[in-house]
């Protein structure tokens, strides 16, 4: 019964963190503000093909963990589940949530979705049902390459992001301070969301910076 508790607590923090994952990203959209680094690629692939942005996200992240294959990760559920369900919960926000309008509002939206974007993670993380795609890309390059993470992030990063930009994708003052803040957002929550052992031992939390705050799904 305990045990049976435990997974159903893990599920619920699983989808719900992707879910929230994915308004979160829909409020910063809105806000206009800049997006979190994948998202302008994901943005600017949408403006350049007329497809939703939540479907070019999912396209993308079916794509990115076909590269798991030669960097031999192995995806769980929370990998399968983040290609589906966090661009489907985006752009539903979209259709609830309309463009913001005035300075304010639109800094509100974007510190609201940087916050519930740390949750989120916190959340999806801690359920330890597996990396997002997008993780596994680049702890699978770190491993066979030598190079640290740090550097494989800022690469790829620096690259999405040019690569959106060039396309169409919104970079600004949103996308600088989500990279300063979903770091230490991210372990905040990571701790405050940390599920206990099934046996009812210690909580597990993180020490240290969040692999999955550093890599975003």
């Amino acid at each position: 019964m305990a045990t049976r508790r435990h997974l159903t607590r893990r599920l619920t923090q699983l989808y719900a963190g992707l879910a929230l994952y994915g308004a979160s990203s829909a409020l910063l959209v809105r806000s206009g503000l800049g997006l979190e680094p994948w998202n302008v690629l994901h943005q600017g692939l949408a403006e350049r093909t007329g497809l939703s942005i939540g479907v070019v996200l999912t396209i993308v992240g079916a794509a990115v963990l076909l590269t798991w294959i030669p960097l031999r990760q192995r995806p769980g559920l929370g990998t399968v589940s983040n290609v589906l369900v966090i661009g489907m919960a985006m752009d539903a926000t979209l259709a609830l949530v309309p463009d913001a309008h005035g300075m304010v509002a639109r800094v509100t939206l974007l510190v609201a979705g940087i916050v519930l974007n740390g949750a989120a993670t916190g959340l999806y993380i801690a359920a330890r049902f597996g990396p997002g795609p997008r993780d596994g890309l680049m702890t699978g390059l770190h491993q066979r390459t030598g190079v640290s993470i740090r550097v494989v992030r800022t690469a790829i990063e620096f690259t999405v992001v040019a690569t959106g930009f060039v396309l169409g994708g919104t970079v600004g003052i949103g996308t600088v301070l989500y990279a300063v803040s979903i770091g230490p957002l991210a372990q905040l929550f990571l701790r405050v969301f940390a599920v206990p052992a099934a046996s009812g031992g210690s909580t597990v939390v993180a020490t240290g910076q969040p692999r999955g705050a550093i890599l975003r799904p």
